[in-house]
């Protein structure tokens, strides 16, 4: 067997003032060259830890590793290797990409000359040389217009372009080794496609290997030729990825498998609506002309209507840009748009700002990061009862905090959590205050804005049941903003689609994913099943 690297016995520990914490547990695997290994797991399970030790990229001496040890690539060891062996092999042998390109590339360089530094530092190559492979690497991962792209700033691409951009710089020195640590999580799934095609095709060109890190089932089975699977810094089991997926052993594994979202199993509709947008338009001026005068307008929304029908769900796809959340902004009435929005019965563009601010009682918003949406300085009960100082003054400290209890046991968490802090908390349970919040003045509809992408598979498919739950309880409608159409299957009963501020496409759950009509739909669901 030719290995490409060898990780034997790995463990890693973190040293804090008061104990030491093992985050890997004693774990071996190898990876074939030219081969894909999937190392698959929730967060915290040891993913990203394992594969930051193989480039001795952890906060030494804080993290330190056992005394069997062992990673070896081209049966070179590198743990407890020379700094000057280790620079020479980070970026030249092994190269990385991250999650999230745009915290990776330095926002005051063009991207030309990010790439070129790589080249120079290890391939010694001159400026002239550099830029000249620069723009190759650019058009070998499908730049267009790469002359051109090298003077852009990271913020001018998008979010696909960014991350093709890091896998042009960590291609650079044709490495043996790619780790790919979740690289296409906040892309969308055409994209994602796509640049899932394009590491394929420059693994067989440059005959690479790949340790593939993912969260994601979908992509492992149809990405990876061997996969393990990591839980609490425990490897609990291995194989090649069809023997595993068709025949898993261990507990954990079968429970990922079965975290995949499923259809809905009865979709619900209805006569009477509870939002009723028709032609809404909605622009953002990009700028003036110097000479004229004149206003020039970016149109994000063009002509749009929708329906959302009570106790049922809406979904809303597409990919970034699209419009979907311009539109679900002008439907909340935080952004001001062009024709007509009847929210239960009254027209929306008609009311008085004191009419605006009472309707948003019946309107919450669940965002797509719990964390990042939940007050650091407030405590649980306080997050959740904020509503209801705004909207039910009158209510004594002690009906309000019987109120805070009701919300907490409707999304399965303890009463002891109302004296604590979000930090305390899973992000799958931030995710279930933030519902709690939603819930508690209990609205007529919601908008959920990505509500599950930030979080692993498992925990994913229990806050789609407990929105589905909660939606039958208490009656609640949904307007479901998402990238991942598994999720939108799971909880919507009626979808639309959206392009270039358009709706292409609208109905069912079951016509739009069984029997898509419009070529763009067609592919959206290609690329997500492929």
């Amino acid at each position: 067997m030719n290995n490409i690297l060898e990780v034997l016995n790995l463990s890693v520990q973190f040293k804090s003032k008061k104990d030491t914490f093992t985050a890997v547990k004693d774990i071996s695997f190898e990876i074939e060259k030219g081969k894909t290994l999937a190392l698959v797991g929730e967060s915290g399970s040891g993913k990203s830890v394992t594969a930051l030790s193989i480039l001795q990229l952890l906060p030494y001496p804080v993290a330190s590793h056992g005394k069997d040890s062992s990673i070896k690539l081209n049966e070179v060891e590198l743990l407890g290797a020379k700094k000057s062996l280790l620079t020479s092999i980070r970026g030249s042998s092994v190269s990385m990409i991250f999650q999230e390109p745009m915290t990776s590339l330095n926002p005051y360089q063009p991207i030309g000359v990010q790439i070129d530094e790589t080249l120079i530092v290890h391939k010694k190559l001159k400026n002239k040389e550099a830029r000249k492979k620069t723009i190759s690497l650019l058009e070998q991962v499908k730049i267009t217009e790469p002359e051109t792209k090298v003077y852009s700033y990271p913020h001018e691409l998008s979010g696909g372009q960014r991350q093709r951009v890091m896998i042009a710089m960590a291609l650079a020195n044709e490495p043996d080794l790619l780790i790919a640590d979740e690289p296409t999580t906040a892309l969308d799934v055409t994209v994602e496609k796509t640049l899932l095609d394009l590491l394929s095709e420059l693994q067989e060109n440059l005959g690479m290997s790949i340790l593939f890190i993912t969260h994601d089932l979908n992509i492992v089975k149809r990405f990876s030729d061997d996969v393990c699977v990591m839980k609490e810094g425990e490897i609990v089991e291995r194989g090649a990825v069809k023997e595993v997926f068709s025949n898993p052993k261990h507990s954990y594994t079968k429970q990922l498998l079965d975290s995949i979202p499923t259809p809905k199993a009865i979709l619900k509709s209805g006569n009477i609506n509870i939002l009723e947008a028709t032609n809404l338009e909605i622009d953002y001026l990009v700028g003036k002309s110097f000479l004229t005068r004149k206003k020039k307008y970016f149109k994000a929304v063009k002509g749009v209507d929708i329906n959302i029908y009570p106790g049922s769900t809406t979904g809303l796809v597409g990919e970034s840009g699209s419009g979907k959340s311009s539109l679900a902004k002008g439907l909340l009435g935080l952004e001001q748009s062009q024709g007509s929005i009847i929210f239960d019965g009254k027209d929306i563009n008609l009311l008085t700002k004191k009419e605006k601010r009472s309707l948003k009682k019946d309107f919450q918003i669940v965002f797509q990061d719990p964390f990042g949406s939940l007050s650091p300085r407030m405590t649980v009960g306080d997050i959740i009862g904020e509503g209801l100082l705004v909207h039910e003054p009158n209510l004594s400290l002690i009906e309000r905090k019987s109120k805070i209890l009701e919300s907490l046991m409707q999304v399965e968490l303890e009463e002891s959590a109302y004296s604590r802090f979000p930090h305390e908390f899973s992000g799958g349970q931030r995710q279930r205050i933030a519902i709690a919040r939603a819930i508690i003045l209990r609205p007529k509809l919601i908008l959920l804005d990505e509500p599950t992408s930030a979080l692993d598979v498992s925990i994913q498919m229990q806050i789609i049941k407990l929105l589905t739950q909660l939606q039958d309880d208490l009656g609640l409608a949904y307007l479901c903003i998402s990238h991942d159409l598994r999720v939108i299957r799971a909880l919507s009963d009626l979808v639309y689609v959206m392009k270039d501020g358009e709706v292409v496409e609208s109905g069912s759950s079951d016509q739009i994913f069984d029997s898509p009509r419009h070529p763009y739909t067609q592919e959206l669901l290609q690329a997500a099943i492929a």
